[in-house]
């Protein structure tokens, strides 16, 4: 009972910190209208209070998850997106819902070939999407998941923490640039739905990997592929961005196979509750 009782109270001063440590990067975004400025420091603020919430209560650091677990978990993490991404992508480029638009690097007068271009930007760009991630996923998968499993079920850890996960980008899209041109009746939802089938998988890699790594190869992948490489080379054919991006029908689809999967495979984990 105690155990669960220091749980609790850790997991809410992770939660406040979190909320004043944003707060100074959302009056920037509600200032200005714009998420980008701050973006890639506002996505440390959950990894920030986590290490706070870890020293003030004493804890060790190493129990965020750093050691890297074994390798298939890893490329689990890393092969997802690509897998997910290409479906959701090629399916919109040959159906003709979204045009295709090969981009290539220019070098001087000379242009890689587009799938020179397309492996160097994946190789050279993932790991700033990385560094940029791992100030999320040290807060939500590092110290959040693990302290939830000790209390609760596998399913009340992923919705809950896909809960915060979710509302946690709410400012960035109702006040500054962090959505895409659709109406927010329809990417409001459609984003917390797909954040909420994402926490599934992610909960089960940092539970059954017991490193947050994984989900740090997964996330910063994810924003790599499918609000970069594979956006930028789709062209708007009326209706495209209802179907790609975060807050389209696609990766709503895919976060729900994926979160009814992991969903399954997570509930055969010993965890508390």
């Amino acid at each position: 009972m105690e155990t669960a009782k220091l749980g609790q109270k850790k997991i809410f001063c992770f939660l406040l910190l979190t909320l004043v440590i944003s707060a100074v990067f959302y009056g920037s975004m509600i200032s200005t209208g714009a998420a980008g400025r701050v973006g890639a420091v506002w996505m440390w603020s959950p990894g920030l209070a986590a290490i706070l919430t870890q020293l003030l209560f004493r804890g060790k650091l190493g129990d965020l998850g750093w050691r890297p677990g074994e390798v298939r978990y890893l490329l689990i993490g890393y092969v997802a997106p690509w897998l997910y991404g290409l479906i959701i992508y090629l399916t919109v480029w040959v159906t003709g819902w979204g045009g295709f638009q090969a981009r290539s690097i220019a070098l001087g007068e000379f242009r890689l070939p587009f799938v020179l271009s397309l492996v160097a930007q994946a190789t050279l760009l993932f790991v700033p999407a990385c560094l940029a991630a791992l100030g999320e996923e040290i807060g939500w998968r590092g110290l959040l998941v693990p302290e939830l499993a000790r209390v609760t079920t596998f399913t009340r850890v992923a919705l809950l923490t896909g809960a915060v996960w979710a509302l946690w980008h709410y400012p960035a899209i109702l006040f500054a640039d962090y959505r895409s041109q659709v109406p927010l009746w329809f990417q409001l939802p459609v984003f917390t739905v797909s954040v909420l089938g994402m926490s599934f998988f992610t909960a089960w890699l940092r539970l059954k990997s017991g490193s947050l790594w994984p989900a740090v190869l997964w996330h910063g992948n994810h924003n790599l592929l499918i609000q970069g490489l594979f956006l930028n080379m789709t062209t708007e054919a009326g209706f495209t961005e209802y179907m790609v991006d975060d807050f389209g029908i696609g990766v709503l689809l895919a976060s729900l196979v994926m979160g009814y999967a992991f969903w399954r495979k997570g509930t055969a984990l010993t965890v508390g509750g």
